[in-house]
């Protein structure tokens, strides 16, 4: 189950990490695009969320602080999908269905880094359950 979960936390991990890139490599079209979506100070949410991702991604791609890594990425998801994709406020059915699903995507992947956040801070899963890792999986317990 080792090669499993580590294919998993890779996986769930290159996502942030290529998204927490992406933030900082395309930061003025994504502070246009967070001040179009109304983002009070959009270029330091748009660096913020760069960097939760970023750092996110790394800690459970190396197995350090994956529950502090977890717990960035799942903050920073749930807030997006409320902010950037409030589909109820959409009139035109194509963008309201395409929000819906951004919406939906932000919620489980938020659901799963929470599940992930959770399993690792209450120690149900520690270092040796969790492959291969450098270092304290846990930031929160002992």
């Amino acid at each position: 189950m080792d090669v499993v979960t580590l294919i998993g936390r890779l996986l769930f991990a290159a996502l942030f990490i290529g998204s927490g890139i992406g933030h900082f490599a395309k930061l003025e079209a994504m502070t246009g695009y967070a001040k179009y979506k109304k983002l009070p100070a959009a270029k330091f949410g748009v660096l913020i969320s760069g960097l939760f991702f970023l750092l996110g991604g790394v800690y459970i791609a190396i197995g350090l602080w994956v529950d502090l890594g977890a717990l960035l990425i799942a903050i920073t998801v749930i807030l997006a999908g409320i902010i950037f994709h409030a589909f109820w406020k959409e009139t035109d059915a194509t963008a309201k269905m395409n929000e819906q699903i951004a919406f939906n995507k932000d919620l489980a992947l938020g659901g799963a880094a929470l599940i992930l956040f959770a399993l690792i801070a209450s120690g149900t899963i520690s270092g040796s359950d969790f492959g291969p890792h450098v270092g304290n999986i846990s930031f929160f317990s002992k």
